[in-house]
This record gives structure tokens, sequence and C-alpha cells, in this order.
């Protein structure tokens, strides 16, 4: 916060002391409004935001100590100060107790003046970075398993923020095993809605007779096999969240139907004549770009519209490289979790491969690197010979193997590898890293980690 967006309101019934105010004040680049009446000061109060009101104690139709309870009622965050002609301890501790901030004595002293007003304006910046940092510290736990400090990871995250509180239809873009369902179960987990069902479908893995059913339900008889009712995936899910996987790979005539639920918010099973309404949020995926598919007629148009309101693409793997070092040690914790083991650690040899491999099946094939390895029976540390053939043939024939520890070539990279190779210990990593303990620690800081 700086001068420029600080509000403050003067209030006094001497015309003499409000221009010497008003000028001074300005002229120190404040934004400041004066009034000569307590009465005039609460309904301008009312209508605006002041970050600091100074009050005269003795007014004629509403005296300072009323002005200051009036103005706390209204807006608790406002700070007052009362000035007094009539300084007493008496008064001094009324305002305080009042929640007055501090006071004044006349004839008032500029210079205290700016000194106040800068010192609020002081702690309103410890404020608002508390909050700031408090809601960083929310975020990081609630997208635990929305690993990565890449920029483009960090973009995502603050967009699941952004969209916290409305319901708009979200697509998300991103190549096969990038964690397209991991972002949409995060935005269903930040709404309101998190309580409710959240369910999953991909439209390429069903059968296109049976998708419509699986959807939407069918009564008996609706075909062969219809024994009995049976309610669908958005009827299931009502109130909450569906996530329709792959969706252009829905045939074409039920793209329709779901562009009906978008607008109207009512299914019709298969068979049925009777139509109902559902409260769902729709979040979409795909493994192709969108607009191609709605160029080739894969994808209607208009359907494209309707579920394009928020986009959110996630990198391949390949293409946050940065992220590798933080998704082993999450792997490692997940997988220790569900075994006996204490798996902590992992070779520099066998972290240069996987960081400088391709990864063409991006973060699920990271996983299932350690998860092979676990069910490999790997003991404490992972090393090249506990890594799959493919990648193990592309280590060899790389130069990943001959790196060394070099802050000059990436330092983001190279102090997550350290702090992974040390088991968080700063001194250790900092050795290995050949810097002091003080550098590190203010790298950690300046990259987040």
């Amino acid at each position: 916060m700086s001068k420029e967006d600080f509000e403050v309101l003067f209030v006094d019934d001497e015309s003499a002391v409000l221009s010497t105010v008003d000028e001074y004040l300005s002229r120190q680049g404040y934004r400041v409004t004066v009034v000569d009446s307590g009465l005039k000061a609460f309904e301008l109060v009312k209508e605006k935001d002041f970050d600091i009101v100074f009050t005269d104690l003795k007014m004629p139709d509403l005296n300072g100590l009323e002005l200051l309870k009036a103005v706390k009622n209204f807006r608790p965050k406002t700070e007052v100060i009362i000035i007094t002609g009539y300084g007493s301890i008496e008064t001094a501790v009324e305002a305080l107790q009042l929640g007055g901030y501090d006071y004044l004595q006349k004839p008032i002293k500029l210079e205290r003046l700016m000194l106040l007003i800068d010192r609020i304006i002081e702690n309103k910046k410890l404020e608002k970075e508390n909050v700031l940092l408090k809601r960083g510290l929310k975020a990081q736990q609630k997208y635990d398993d929305l690993v990565g400090i890449s920029p483009k990871m960090r973009e995502i995250s603050e967009i699941i923020d952004r969209i916290s509180m409305d319901r708009p239809t979200v697509l998300i873009e991103g190549e096969s095993g990038t964690g397209k369902e991991v972002v949409a179960r995060m935005i269903h987990q930040n709404s309101e809605c998190r309580d409710k069902p959240f369910i999953s479908i991909n439209c390429g893995a069903i059968v296109e007779g049976l998708l419509e059913s699986e959807l939407f339900g069918h009564v008996k008889g609706a075909f062969t096999g219809a024994i009995k009712d049976k309610i669908g995936l958005f009827e299931a899910a009502n109130g909450g969240t569906i996530f329709l996987d792959e969706i252009v790979e829905m045939p074409a005539p039920l793209q329709v139907k779901l562009l009906r639920v978008l607008q109207d918010k009512k299914i019709r099973p298969v068979g049925s004549t009777r139509e109902s309404g559902v409260d769902v949020r729709i979040i979409a995926a795909t493994n192709r770009d969108p607009e191609e598919a709605t160029e080739s007629g894969a994808l209607r148009k208009d359907l494209f519209y309707r579920i394009n309101v928020v986009s959110i693409k996630i990198p391949p793997l390949r293409g946050r490289k940065e992220d590798i070092p933080l998704l082993i040690n999450h792997f490692l914790a997940k997988f220790n979790g569900r075994s006996n083991k204490e798996v902590t650690n992992i070779s520099p040899h066998a972290m240069d491969i996987l960081e400088s491999f391709h990864w063409p099946g991006n973060v699920r094939q990271l996983e299932n690197v350690i998860e092979r390895a676990f069910a490999l029976g790997v003991e404490e540390t992972i090393r090249v010979a506990d890594l799959p053939s493919e990648i193990r043939k592309f280590g060899e024939t790389s130069k990943a193997g001959k790196k060394t520890y070099d802050l000059g070539e990436n330092e983001l990279i190279f102090i997550n590898k350290a702090l992974l190779k040390t088991k968080g210990n700063k001194a250790e990593a900092a050795k290995l890293l050949g810097i002091n303990i003080t550098t590190l620690y203010r790298k950690v800081k300046k990259y987040g980690i």
C-alpha cells in the first residue's frame, strides 16, 4: 500500500485547520478529504472505505467519540485518531477503549500527523503480506497432489484459486499422463461443492451405444438388457462435479445432448419421455488440440464454446523439468506410505538420467518408474540399475551421467537435486553445491523451495 492509494479523512469544525492539513498532506502525496462536520464525515464513511479518520473531539453535531463509535461499527478496519485541544488522560483512555488507534493534541504538529499516517501504512502493509503468506500456505496445503514450482504450474494454481468461488465450466488440455484428472479434482476440492460427488468418466473408453446410458441413465426396457431403471452419472453427480475426460472422443449425436444439458440443466434417460433437472459442474479434458478438433468436425463448435469458459493447459513433463525432483520426492513419500520401506534417496547418476529423459508418458510414466522400483525391492536409494531398461539405455547414450552439480547451469534444478540427495539437510546441501549456508537460504527463499 502506497501513499497514492491510502485514503485519509480529516474532520474539524475550524476552517483554518482544515486548510492547513489539506495543503500539507496533499503536498506530501497523500489522498486526503476534509470536512467540517461529524455528520458529514459519517455520511462519507458510509459511501467510501477510508483507511484512517482524524476527528476533532469537540464538534457541535456529532463529537469525536461519537463519530469514533459510529465509524468502528460501520468500518471496523478503519483506524480512527481523536484530536483534542482539551487533552486529558481520561479522554485518551476512553478513545482507546472504544477502538481508537491513537490521539493528537492541538495545536497539531504536522510532522507528528504524518508519522502516524506512515505508521498505519506500514502496519497495513504487514497485514496484507501476512494475509498473502497465509493464503500461499493454504494453497500449498490445498494442492498437495498438484506438485510443481514451475511458472506454468504456479499459474494453474492461481487459476484454481480465482475460480474457487464460482462454478464456471472448465476445459483442461494436455497430453496423456500430464495430470488432467488431478487438476480437475483440485478444482472440485477447492470449490463450494467439495462435499458433493466428483465423478470421472473417460468418453473414449466406453462404446458409443452405452455411453449415453452411462451419462444420462435409462429406463427398464429401453434396450436389450435394460432389465431395470438405472440412474446416470449426471444424476449421481448432482450438486457436485462430473469430469468428462477425452471429450473429443464423444460421438457427435451425444455432443448435441450434452450441449442441451449445459444450456437447460436437464437430462432425459434413454427410453424415457421425462426430463429432470440437474445441478452439475462440468469439467472436460482432451489430449488433442480442441481447435483442430472443431475444424475437423470431431468436436462441435457450439459445444467447444460452451465448455471453454475457463481454459487450463497443462504442460508436458519435458516442458517443466525443474519439477522432476519435486515429483520424485512426492512419489517416494507416496509409496513409502504404502509400504514398510524407507526409500528416501536417489543416486546423482539416476537423477541426472531422469531429469534428461524426454518422458513421452509424462507424470504418469515417472510415477510408474518410482512404483516399479518399489515393486522390485529397492532399498533406501534408487539407482540406475533400478530404472526401466529403456531409460537406462537412454542414460548410456546421453551425456546425463557426466553432469555435476553446477549452479551456473540451472540453480533451481540443482538446488532441488542437492536437497533431495541430502534429505533436506541445508548445511550438507550447501557443501555439495559449493556455497555457504547463507547463500543457500537466500536462494531457497528466492525460488520458493
